[in-house]
């Protein structure tokens, strides 16, 4: 017997790192998914590898592996359209959703003066607007099935703390901030709660396999800005991550909404 049996979980962002780590988890708590991911470059400017078509299969096959039932497509957080269809896909196979994942996102680099526009309007447009897209494909059918349920809105430490040369992402992450802590006002009374999670470092692709963010982090006058209280922790797993995930979906959480729940070794405190 899982803690999640019987119920759904939507995540976006899924294909790999930390949304695919929530679904595995999920998955052997007895939870079917749902997802999507762009699977591909999602903005030109990225200085990190991208998810693949090939990675949203491999994590189908992980899921399935958990006996975990999965609908998961390719696709993007953007294409409002796109999310909607697949929710009523998924309600018309597995007959609700329960939880919702917000993960999907992206990060670029440069100057607030330096950026380009694509690199501050898709950035904004990914983490934010994709995620209000995703709240509002999904919340309808969870009003109507009267069941309640979580929003869970990965959000960063650069929505709690900015950091220099991450103004897009920065405003996003504090955007999603905001946006969550109105879902939450909102949906109390439908027995929906809805929660940030704020990560620093990550053991993904996008974490640690940046390299301007290595160049960021060995630029003396940005540097400052990067340590956290943990030396000796630098860099959080994905379980630490879908830890709090699953606990904020959990029912021992059921007294917990509009929380800004901190996974960032103390970084916004430095």
């Amino acid at each position: 017997m899982g803690q999640f049996d019987g119920k759904v979980v939507y995540i976006t962002g899924l294909a790999r790192g930390q949304g695919r780590n929530h679904a595995i988890r999920f998955a052997r708590e007895g939870a079917a998914i749902v997802g999507l991911d762009i699977a591909g470059p999602a903005i030109d400017h990225a200085t990190y590898p991208s998810a693949t078509a090939d990675d949203l299969t491999e994590t189908i096959g992980l899921v399935e592996g958990e006996g975990g039932k999965i609908l998961a497509r390719q696709g993007d957080t953007r294409d409002l359209a796109f999310q909607q269809q697949l929710v009523a896909d998924a309600i018309e196979q597995f007959g609700r959703i329960d939880h919702v994942v917000a993960n999907a996102g992206v990060l670029t680099w440069g100057a607030v003066w330096e950026l380009t526009e694509e690199q501050f309007s898709e950035v904004v447009d990914i983490n934010l607007v994709g995620t209000w897209k995703t709240i509002k494909a999904t919340v309808p059918p969870m009003i109507e099935a009267r069941n309640g349920g979580s929003i869970t809105v990965i959000s960063s430490v650069g929505g709690l703390k900015a950091m220099p040369l991450q103004a897009s992402y920065a405003a996003s992450k504090y955007g999603v901030r905001g946006l969550a802590q109105t879902a939450a006002k909102e949906l109390g009374r439908y027995r929906i709660r809805v929660n940030s999670v704020h990560p620093y470092a990550v053991d993904t692709p996008m974490g640690v396999a940046d390299t301007e963010a290595f160049k960021a982090f060995e630029t003396p006058w940005a540097a400052r800005y990067f340590p956290s209280m943990l030396d000796y922790h630098p860099v959080a797993s994905t379980d630490e991550i879908s830890d709090a995930v699953l606990y904020l979906a959990s029912d021992g959480a059921k007294a917990i909404t509009g929380a800004e729940f901190q996974i960032d070794m103390g970084h916004s405190k430095v």
